[in-house]
């Protein structure tokens, strides 16, 4: 039977401080279906996909209940649910097409959800699943890295929640030399101790980029894509190649053509909107649980809300809206 429960909800597209960008809200939540799991929701963190979604969704969709990272307790599972029992902690970062984790429950399917890692609270694990994805598909999906690969990566923003992870597993998972970017010292110290081997300003990228590697960038990981494409098509050698996770309007690749560079897109919700049987989610995130348990990889956690209110969230999007943010910031229960 479907049962109801509490959720933090955008009634209207609209700013972060607008009245009906965050409202207490009833919620609907059907029984299972035969792949889902029913998940109490333990910890929630903010992603861009957050800010953008809160401000820019259709009227009729209405009350939106928006969250793309969670940690929690399985308490009910579909008929065909092999991964998972009841009692089982999980976490996940769902996807954009079904209702989000900034509620008590939630339903999510099994092919794109991990046994929470066992060494961390809800908090540090919520931290993880969307930015710990996107960084795994860009690098081994998309530049098909291996752990022989030699030459040297951009990871741009690398304080970023994304930043973050693509530092950690390039610096564990392989050989490869990282530059990352950051433009204050704090956020250059935290790139630093999780694993970058060079920290350079944004603002001075192409002087600094080609005389740490003059003979050209092989790969660059790129959330801010606008104004770049040039600059990139600069510092990388030939056949270079840039995974971008932004959405730049009317962007103008045509640079990369004179060194028979390339460019992808990387979303992570892709393989749960087109490929629903896809199980590489759930075991990335196995893997990941793995490695942090044996302390190869770890949270990027870096601020901490207590108790799941209307406050607490507004300000967990505020922190991720800054465009400044280091690591993330959680909301836990």
């Amino acid at each position: 039977m479907p049962t109801t429960a509490s959720a933090i909800a955008a009634l209207a597209p609209g700013p972060i401080d607008a009245d009906t960008s965050f409202v207490p809200v009833d919620i609907t939540v059907d029984d299972p279906g035969p792949h889902d799991l029913l998940v109490e929701v333990r910890a929630v963190s903010v992603n861009p996909v957050d800010v953008k979604v809160r401000a820019s969704f259709a009227v009729d969709d209405g009350p939106k209940v928006l969250g793309y990272d969670a940690s929690g307790v399985v308490t009910a599972v579909g008929s065909e649910v092999t991964r998972f029992a009841v009692g089982d902690e999980v976490y996940y970062a769902g996807v954009i097409n079904r209702p989000g984790s900034n509620g008590a429950l939630q339903l999510v399917d099994e092919h794109i959800v991990g046994h929470k890692p066992a060494s961390l609270t809800f908090g540090e694990a919520a931290a993880l699943p969307l930015t710990t994805l996107t960084a795994w598909e860009v690098l081994f999906e998309k530049l098909r890295i291996e752990k022989s690969s030699a030459g040297s990566i951009l990871v741009v923003a690398g304080a970023g929640g994304v930043g973050s992870m693509v530092i950690q597993l390039a610096r564990t998972l392989t050989d490869l030399t990282i530059v990352a970017t950051a433009s204050r010292e704090n956020s250059a110290e935290w790139a630093r101790d999780l694993g970058a081997h060079h920290v350079i300003d944004p603002r001075r990228l192409r002087k600094e980029a080609s005389v740490l590697v003059p003979e050209g960038i092989d790969y660059v990981f790129s959330p801010h894509s606008r104004g770049n494409v040039e600059t990139y098509a600069e510092i990388m050698g030939v056949h270079g190649q840039v995974v971008a996770i932004d959405e730049p309007e009317g962007l103008d690749t045509f640079p990369l053509k004179s060194k028979s560079q390339s460019w992808h897109w990387e979303l992570m919700f892709s393989k749960a909107l087109y490929l629903p049987s896809d199980d590489s989610q759930h075991r990335i995130l196995e893997e990941v649980a793995r490695l942090v348990d044996e302390g190869t990889l770890r949270t990027t956690i870096n601020h901490v809300f207590a108790g799941f209110t209307v406050e607490n969230l507004r300000e967990a999007h505020r922190i991720s809206e800054s465009g400044g943010a280091i690591g993330k910031a959680v909301v836990v229960r």
